[in-house]
């Protein structure tokens, strides 16, 4: 799978865009500031529905519009497709397949598969737990249809019981005890549904770090020396799920429990969106006893771990995306990288000088140029369209551009 051709429009720095890629290993080089990890991270969306780098919609769509979009030609086993995706400053984000009807943007994350190396990654191991709730939560959605739903409601349950949390906290918007009945009524539906969509959720999480754990330790071992040994520990807030043969029951007693305290701070104490992942080295919580080099190899094992899964379960190669990662890494931790990368079907590498250029064939795209041709093309969306739907071939069907 690669992906021939991609636009942006409206994406973070970007007014309009359109560039094409090869197969094999393709290179964005340009000075800092220029827009090239936008690029990469514009497909990151594209195949996992989120971003490594924030948690909303508004950052990636340019200042002053309503929505920004990505489309890219992908070609896979003969096949060409276009997918879309519009993202939105505010309200749903959507999706088209060749042109099709809108879907949810849900509903495409995952057929264009991607996994991303990124200057971040070693905050995997020793950031703080959202850092790893957010690459658990890519890699469920990578790896688990339903997952990208389920997390999308359980979101919009979690912050409508919040919000009852904290009326009933400070009294806001409740005069009478009327008002404040049908606040505990409100509660208590929104706490059902925030139960059983966090129990699936904690299934699903625990499901997706065992078929991490051993490719992990396998690749980590691989990498360290074979004398190192490390390991994945899922820690779920609703660790009930995992003890109980009636999860549902001990959480629902659990939530009687905490209640007072929900209510004193205005804020729901446990649920998913508490979940952490440990990543331990020798039976050790790595963030506490590894060393920097030991926390970089263990990112890249874990990265190398979820590609493995993905390919092995999907029957595709991701697509790789290695995000300003040369300047980061030792020498020896590059060519191991580089000797995984070469053996992908497309690889998206973002370095800023030119000496950080790997060597070997490459396709290389120059940011800066390509930045200048963006300028010239400024405002005809439909001539950006017309040359996204040229690049999909004979077997195109067409995209409609946007007004």
């Amino acid at each position: 799978m690669h992906i021939s051709r991609l636009a942006l429009d409206h994406y973070r720095s970007w007014d309009h865009c359109v560039l094409d890629f090869e197969p094999g290993i393709n290179i964005l080089q340009g000075s800092n500031g220029l827009g090239k990890t936008n690029i990469v991270e514009a497909v990151e969306v594209l195949s996992t529905g989120s971003s490594h780098r924030t948690s909303s919609s508004l950052p990636l769509v340019e200042k002053g519009h309503p929505s920004a979009t990505v489309r890219a030609n992908v070609e896979n086993a003969g096949e060409q497709r276009t997918y879309e995706i519009t993202i939105a400053a505010r309200g749903a984000n959507r999706a088209r397949v060749d042109g099709g009807k809108s879907l949810y943007m849900r509903d495409i994350v995952g057929l264009v598969p991607s996994v991303s190396f990124t200057p971040e990654d070693q905050r995997l191991v020793s950031g703080d737990p959202a850092t790893r709730r957010n690459f658990l939560n890519q890699a469920a959605s990578l790896l688990l249809p339903r997952y990208a739903q389920s997390l999308q409601q359980f979101t919009h349950v979690a912050k409508q019981r919040a919000a009852l949390l904290k009326q009933l906290s400070d009294g806001s918007g409740i005069d009478l005890e009327y008002g404040r009945q049908a606040v505990l009524s409100g509660l208590e539906v929104w706490t059902g549904q925030f139960i059983a969509l966090g129990v699936q959720l904690t299934k699903d999480r625990n499901d997706v770090i065992g078929l991490l754990r051993e490719p992990f330790t396998r690749i980590y071992a691989s990498l360290a020396g074979e004398e190192e040994q490390a390991d994945l520990v899922y820690e779920p807030s609703f660790d009930e799920v995992l003890l109980f043969d009636e999860p549902a029951a001990e959480i629902s007693r659990h939530f009687q429990r905490i209640y007072p305290g929900e209510v004193a701070r205005g804020q729901n104490l446990i649920g998913p969106q508490r979940d952490d992942l440990t990543l331990r080295l020798n039976d050790m919580p790595a963030r506490e006893f590894a060393s920097n080099g030991e926390m970089w190899t263990m990112a890249l094992a874990l990265k190398m771990a979820l590609y493995e899964v993905v390919s092995a379960q999907r029957d595709v190669k991701p697509i790789v995306i290695l995000d300003d990662v040369f300047a980061q890494l030792d020498e020896s931790r590059r060519g191991q990288i580089l000797d995984f990368a070469r053996r992908q079907d497309q690889v998206l590498i973002t370095v800023a000088a030119a000496s950080d250029i790997p060597q070997g064939e490459a396709h290389v795209i120059d940011v800066a140029a390509l930045r200048a041709q963006s300028q010239e093309t400024d405002g005809d969306i439909a001539a950006m369209a017309a040359m996204l739907a040229a690049g999909r071939g004979a077997q195109s069907q067409g995209i409609e551009a946007e007004s």
